[in-house]
């Protein structure tokens, strides 16, 4: 077995994955344009990057591969299907790529969108492993809705087909899936990120339906809600990405002042803490941390430049390579100094109460995805799950109010977007449900 390596993203809820192909070359697979793990990997290994495989037109980041294509020669390989504006090899159901030892055979499996190709990794004719994309995931099977709401059903019947399809491989061929815990493609929660077929077909609920109508029944119903910047970037990946190294210039207080004026948005990415202590008036929290990059693309507006309000010990690198890769290529900038930049200049600040677990009371909106409420949640709260509260903000009363998620980063977030549309009397509760429970003796509720 060759050494595959996966790469996790936490934040993302995704792994790509680096083979050695023993002769001081790799494929890579389903990489992000945020290359720098895999470029650590390789230099460590003394490897050079000469395939890298998408399995699909991914919604959920950009992707490397033109990037490698571009910087380091790699062959890319994908889908034919697919219509990709640049040079790539494209692949077709059972074509065959040389990899000089093992071979990658495409395997058609549509369902989580129209071109989505698995990759089998043999040696000789012998399957070692499947990349599975956002086909077969570990415990489920990726969503089905991201391409048309009105194609919903026909590609889980598709997604059906494609399983079954895969299941036929021998038990002991891994699973070596995109989409894991943590990723809005609708895996489940868990600590494993790769399989075995023989595994899946004994443990997964999916595999295990019935009938193709149970399965699109049970997959249909595990569909949650998604970050809007999932309907953008399957078309951007379609024409292929290329970055240089992104970075905050930074921005005298003046200038962000201007900026703000002309309609841009500013992105306080401090602790929450931090935030609620002091920030500027309107600014958007999104706690820089491994979900960062998911709640920038669900909350912060993609068509307006973005200026970013950092602490003095965050990584600006970081930051602007979480953006890159769901598609902020163009940040306008930081905030230089940060908040005492700002107030050194006299200039106005807004702060927000945060209240412990025993502190509530009054009217509590609950901003935490729709399974989380389900689950337990204070009696009486509103519901509104934050990346639908923009759209909702009407809905909320304007009274004296406590918003609440799991810690607590989400409910400043929702904060924020209140604060922004007038509503004056909003704290934050620093926990979540059950530090509630804990500390009141109170009961909380189950159910929608």
């Amino acid at each position: 077995m060759p050494d595959v390596v996966p790469l996790v993203d936490e934040g993302l809820g995704n792994s790509a994955y680096l083979v050695d192909l023993g002769d001081g070359r790799a494929l890579v697979v389903d990489v992000s344009l945020d290359l720098r793990e895999i470029d650590r990997v390789a230099q460590r290994r003394g490897l050079t990057v000469a395939f890298a495989a998408d399995t699909h037109l991914h919604a959920d980041f950009l992707s490397g591969a033109r990037q490698l294509s571009a910087t380091e020669g790699t062959r890319v390989l994908a889908s034919a299907a697919g219509h990709r504006e640049f040079a790539h090899s494209g692949l077709r159901d059972g074509d065959d790529v040389d990899l000089g030892g093992l071979r990658l055979r495409a395997l058609g499996t549509p369902g989580h969108t129209d071109e989505h190709l698995s990759f089998l990794l043999l040696d000789g004719d012998r399957p070692l492993g499947a990349f599975t994309g956002g086909s077969l995931i570990v415990g489920a099977a990726a969503r089905t809705d991201l391409v048309s709401p009105d194609r919903t059903e026909e590609l889980a019947r598709a997604q059906y087909a494609s399983l079954r399809r895969l299941a036929e491989l021998p038990d002991d061929v891994a699973v070596w899936p995109t989409h894991g815990a943590g990723s809005f493609c609708s895996a489940p929660p868990g600590s494993d990120r790769t399989s075995t077929i023989g595994k899946e077909k004994t443990t997964n609920p999916l595999l295990r339906a019935a009938d193709e109508d149970s399965f699109v029944k049970e997959l249909l119903a595990s569909l949650g809600s998604y970050p809007p910047y999932f309907r953008r970037l399957g078309e951007l990946n379609r024409r292929g990405v290329l970055s240089g190294t992104p970075g905050l210039p930074p921005l005298d207080a003046a200038a962000v002042r201007r900026l703000l004026a002309g309609g841009a948005r500013l992105v306080d990415v401090r602790p929450l803490g931090e935030f609620a202590a002091g920030h500027v008036p309107g600014a958007l929290s999104i706690p820089l941390r491994p979900a960062f990059a998911s709640w920038l693309g669900w909350l912060a507006p993609h068509d307006r430049p973005l200026v970013v309000v950092r602490g003095a010990d965050q990584d600006p690198a970081e930051i602007a390579w979480q953006a890159a890769k769901i598609g902020y290529l163009d940040l306008a900038g930081e905030l230089a100094g940060g908040m005492d930049a700002w107030t050194a200049a006299e200039l106005q600040t807004a702060t927000t109460r945060l209240v412990g677990p025993d502190q509530v009371s009054g009217p509590v909106l609950d901003i935490r995805q729709k399974p989380e409420f389900a689950s337990g949640h204070l009696p009486g709260a509103q519901h509104i799950e934050l990346g639908d509260l923009p759209s909702r903000v009407d809905e909320v009363p304007q009274e004296s109010l406590v918003v609440m998620c799991g810690h607590g980063e989400r409910a400043m977030g929702a904060a924020s977007l209140l604060e922004q549309a007038g509503h004056r009397d909003v704290s934050v509760l620093a926990g979540g449900p059950q530090d509630w429970a804990d500390a009141t003796g109170g009961r909380l509720d189950s159910g929608r």
